[in-house]
């Protein structure tokens, strides 16, 4: 055994703004969990911490959607989703929130600090403004589309299609996310950390320092922003919710949620390290400790740039040892939605499933969004389930349990001498920590599942090969061996399950009786030559590990999203209220025109955008135009159009798009054309 190790996990802060659901489990909390009990497991001194994100725009934007106050819907959400972790077997060593004294006060002195260095550069710029709701628009008060993909639903902070880090200031047709009316620009004063300032840092650190030991999605992020040019980064917002920025001259300003949230960690520690009467700063200060942080795609830039670049600012803090980022999550096909309701929430989960957490712990791992975006379907959820928990794992566990039980009446027989067979089982058995180590130590969750599945098939496979229950008649001295050897790869089941299956494992060990043993078997010591259920000892009876799931539990699952998705669609059906009123001298300041398109291609790298060419009768034009999910480039050529002529042109995925394509929604949910009756002359004007 190795000497012991200190490890500080953290796992991105989840918004208490709505429920958790497997988007999230999938991508951070499963991971994070199996990663913290492993290396507990093994002996070493590990700190797995997480907390609420209480300070998100996202919370006073919910507020205000359900008529109550923004206490009130952290005070909500919190409790929601600790009791979800909680009963989910999530085993945090502290689940703090970020509107907690503790932290209010670290994040405030974290800035102070940086402050009085001179770590900041202090800026009037021009930022969004409703004039309507009189207030800035910081981060997700606005959307619009994205200047890097198109994506027509992007926010002031970040574009959830193609995972840019945005300002709203970036965003093409922006629009307020409480009025609904087109922003105006307007000063206002902020500070900013200048990243620029941090480019040679980061470089060396994560270019030279972590090509081969991050993942391929995680450094190829990092690196695509490093060589576009870090540009400074505003840490305080206009905002009535959050942290006061603790500077004279600073009235009505908020600590920026990205500054704030993963300092998160920090203050979760001190709540820990309080609670348990423990010197936090080890945890984060010293050079021995290993900083771990387990998050989704969508927060690479702020855990691997912006956070880092903090820490180092600081000059006392670890910087992280990794990032073991997931891609996302889709269900059923389509993408995750808390705002439509397509997902599948924890809570509700825990409900309707109360004694399988680890079936979703299991399919989630197995089909773990580690390289690429998966999808979670609730048949290949039963499939897993019954297929492979059921038949394989627990037949495995109840055929053993119940002959042990039937020829020895529970007890653990001696064994004979052991056969050729025999010692290969059970030094393949003995192999397996060190398998199961080395796929989670290279972040590998989806490999170290299924090794361990391959440790469960083994033990069926011997029982199969050797068959007990016909060897009984005839040699039962040979049966002895056999089920003491098949009662060593139940024991190893229960101890290297742990970190994927704790409720499982639980179990197993309560059926073994482990608590009886003079030593509790260790991940190490499965890899030893010692036995680890000695002989004589006596062991329960069966219960069943796993149940099937029957059709009619899937349907009910099914029928659920299915209301979810026609109470979209009808949603998407409701006519938009009038916008306001114009002058008729704006309206005459329109050059629409009909104009036909002669060429189309699809945008590389994007879902949604078309590049055309389309003559107008004045000339012939480039136009970006987001409608690839409506129309393929073929169907379109020699189609007439109608065309916002007098556009300013905009960059769009560097193509510059002279014009707008005017579109309506079609009966399907698809794009339609609005288009003359009949065909008419190019550059035909529309008065």
């Amino acid at each position: 055994m190795t000497d012991p190790k200190r490890y500080t996990i953290t796992a991105a802060l989840p918004y208490t703004n709505g429920p958790i659901h497997i988007g999230h489990l999938a991508g951070v909390y499963i991971p994070a969990d199996i990663y913290a009990r492993y290396l507990r497991l093994t002996g070493n001194d590990v700190l797995y911490i997480c907390g609420s994100d209480e300070h998100g725009v996202a919370i006073p934007m919910r507020a205000k959607k359900e008529g109550v106050s923004p206490r009130e819907i952290i005070d909500k959400y919190h409790n929601i989703i600790k009791t979800s972790f909680e009963e989910f077997g999530i085993s945090f060593d502290n689940y703090s929130r970020t509107s907690a004294k503790v932290h209010h006060e670290t994040a405030s002195e974290f800035f102070k600090k940086m402050y009085d260095k001179g770590q900041f550069i202090e800026e009037v710029t021009a930022q969004l403004y409703d004039a309507e709701a009189e207030q800035f628009l910081a981060d997700r008060f606005v959307v619009g589309t994205c200047p890097k993909c198109g994506f027509e639903e992007a926010y002031g902070d970040q574009c959830e299609n193609c995972g840019s880090s945005l300002n709203a200031t970036d965003l093409i047709n922006p629009k307020s996310t409480i009025t609904g009316s087109i922003p105006i620009l307007k000063e206002t004063r902020h500070w900013f950390l200048p990243l620029n300032q941090y480019e040679d840092f980061l470089k060396e650190w994560i270019l030279d320092g972590h090509k081969n030991d991050w993942k391929p999605n995680v450094y190829g992020q990092c690196k695509s922003w490093i060589d576009d040019g870090l540009k400074p980064r505003a840490v305080t917002r206009d905002l009535d919710w959050g942290i006061d920025v603790p500077v004279e001259g600073a009235e009505g300003k908020k600590l920026y949620v990205w500054f704030d949230a993963p300092i998160g960690y920090i203050s979760s520690t001190k709540e820990w390290a309080e609670r348990e009467g423990k010197d936090w700063e080890p945890y984060w200060k010293d050079k021995n400790t290993k900083l771990l942080h387990f998050i989704g795609k969508d927060n690479i830039v702020f855990h691997c740039i912006i956070f880092p670049s903090m820490l180092k600012a600081d000059g006392d803090y670890v910087l992280p040892d990794n990032v073991p980022a997931n891609e996302f999550l889709n269900l059923e096909g389509n993408k995750l939605s808390t705002s439509k309701n397509w997902a599948v929430w924890l809570h509700e989960y825990l409900e309707e499933f109360p004694d399988k957490q680890d079936v979703l712990r299991y399919v989630l791992t197995a089909n773990a969004p580690e390289t690429k975006d998966n999808d979670f379907t609730w048949k290949d959820f039963q499939a897993r389930n019954n297929n492979e928990l059921v038949a394989i794992f627990g037949n495995f566990i109840n055929r053993v349990v119940v002959l042990t039980n039937k020829y020895y009446e529970g007890v653990v027989p001696r064994p004979g001498v052991f056969t050729d067979v025999d010692n290969e089982t059970l030094e393949q058995l003995r192999s397996y920590p060190r398998i199961i180590s080395s796929s989670l130590e290279r972040y590998r969750f989806r490999e170290a599942l299924n090794e361990l599945m391959n440790l469960a098939r083994l033990g069926n496979k011997y029982l199969a090969d050797e068959e007990p229950w016909k060897v009984i008649k005839e040699n039962e001295a040979r049966v002895q061996t056999i089920m003491f050897v098949a009662l060593q790869i139940a024991t190893a089941l229960s101890v290297l399950c742990e970190p994927f299956l704790p409720f499982t494992s639980k179990k197993l060990k309560s059926i073994l009786r482990h608590s009886e043993l003079d030593s509790e078997s260790t991940w190490h010591r499965v890899s030893n030559k010692e036995f680890l259920l000695p002989s004589e000892h006596h062991i329960g009876t069966s219960e069943l590990l796993f149940s099937k799931i029957e059709d009619s539990e899937i349907q009910k699952q099914l029928d659920k999203l299915e209301a979810s998705k026609k109470a979209n669609e009808a949603t998407a059906k409701t006519v938009d209220p009038q916008k306001e009123t114009i002058e008729f001298d704006d309206f005459t300041k329109l050059d629409i025109r009909i104009g036909t398109i002669l060429e189309a291609e699809k945008v590389p790298k994007t879902k949604k955008l078309l590049q055309l060419k389309v003559d107008v009768g004045i000339d012939i034009r480039t136009i970006v135009s987001g409608i690839a999910e409506s129309f393929s480039p073929e169907e379109i050529i020699g189609q007439q159009v109608t065309v916002l002529c007098n556009l300013a042109p905009r960059k769009i995925r560097g193509v510059e798009s002279q014009g707008m394509i005017l579109m309506t929604d079609a009966v399907d949910g698809k794009l339609a054309f609005v288009e003359p009756e009949r065909a008419v002359s190019n550059g035909k004007q529309i008065s």
